[in-house]
């Protein structure tokens, strides 16, 4: 692993549940500047969706991916995919007993090794708001970065994908704040026009 003292040493530190500094992309501009290529490459493979994409049944994660030459982004990404893949099955149980949709395909059974990833998902599913129940799987999700990214030789490449991986989830984060409060404006814009009077011309 490539040490980036210089690029590492200048970021700001990122705290769980508060705004980012820059952006991920700002950060991938900063970070290109400094990467290896064959590390520059790697930035474009720390997604939040773990590179996967949805099958033609609406399940996906079927297959493992083509492992990368990072073993910090194949284990994200594996862990990606047994978390998603405990999601997928646990909702499959709930509709058991119910009519399920024509075209539902169960889901391919989740990896192994991952305990934290199922214990997460069942954790999430038992959350009845769903805002909440996502910000809870974000919060896995950091703490396994955190996990990956280690204490050891911190000024190596890991550091970089876990940090963009990190600002990625904030992004996310600000699109749900966003979300949540233009629900609550609509429902207080509402509430002010039922209880305002009529105020249409009399002609």
């Amino acid at each position: 692993m490539g040490a980036y003292y210089y690029l590492i040493a200048q970021l700001p530190h990122l705290v769980y549940g508060q705004s980012a500094p820059m952006t991920a992309a700002a950060f991938k501009t900063l970070a290109g500047e400094h990467l290896s290529p064959a590390h520059r490459a790697l930035l474009d493979h720390c997604t939040l969706d773990a590179g996967l994409v949805l099958g033609e049944g609406g399940i996906a994660y079927s297959e493992d991916l083509e492992p990368t030459s990072s073993a910090f982004i194949n284990r994200w990404r594996a862990w990606e995919r047994a978390l998603r893949l405990h999601l997928a099955r646990l909702r499959l149980q709930r509709l058991k007993g119910r009519e399920a949709s024509a075209d539902f395909v169960p889901p391919a059974d989740p990896p192994e090794g991952f305990p934290d990833a199922a214990l997460s998902a069942k954790a999430a599913l038992a959350i009845e708001s769903p805002l909440e129940a996502e910000l809870f799987l974000d919060k896995s999700r950091w703490d396994l970065i955190e996990a990956l990214m280690g204490f050891d030789n911190y000024f190596n490449v890991n550091t970089v994908f876990g940090y963009l991986l990190k600002l990625l989830l904030i992004g996310r984060w600000s699109a749900f704040k966003a979300e949540e409060g233009f629900a609550e404006y609509k429902g207080l814009y509402a509430s002010v026009m039922e209880a305002a009077p009529d105020r249409s011309p009399v002609g």
